[in-house]
C-alpha cells in the first residue's frame, strides 16, 4: 500500500471546494494509495512522469514514486484549465 501525500496548492483547492466535491476528491485520491495506476489513469508526456485521472470535472494530477511507495499529489483543477497552469 502507498501513502498519499498533498502538495499546499492541491490541499488548497479541496478546502475550498464545496462538501459533496471534497468527499468525491478524497475517495478518488486515498484510492490512490491501494492501487496508483487505476484504470483510465494517463501518465502525461512531463519530465515529472506526472499522471492523470479523472474526479468528475476535475483532475487530479500525481506523482509516483515506486520506491519509497509514495503517491504525491501535485495538483488539482477543473478539466477547463488544468493544463494551462499545469508548468508553472
Amino acid at each position: 500500500m502507498y501513502s498519499v501525500e498533498l502538495k499546499p496548492q492541491a490541499a488548497k483547492f479541496i478546502a475550498a471546494q464545496p462538501k459533496k466535491i471534497q468527499r468525491q476528491l478524497i475517495t478518488h485520491i486515498e484510492a490512490l494509495a491501494v492501487n496508483p495506476r487505476p484504470a483510465g489513469c494517463k501518465l502525461l508526456y512531463t519530465e515529472e512522469k506526472l499522471y492523470r485521472i479523472h474526479s468528475g470535472n476535475y483532475r487530479i494530477i500525481y506523482q509516483i514514486q515506486d520506491k519509497i511507495l509514495l503517491v504525491i499529489i501535485v495538483k488539482i483543477g477543473d478539466r477547463k484549465d488544468i493544463y494551462r497552469h499545469l508548468i508553472k
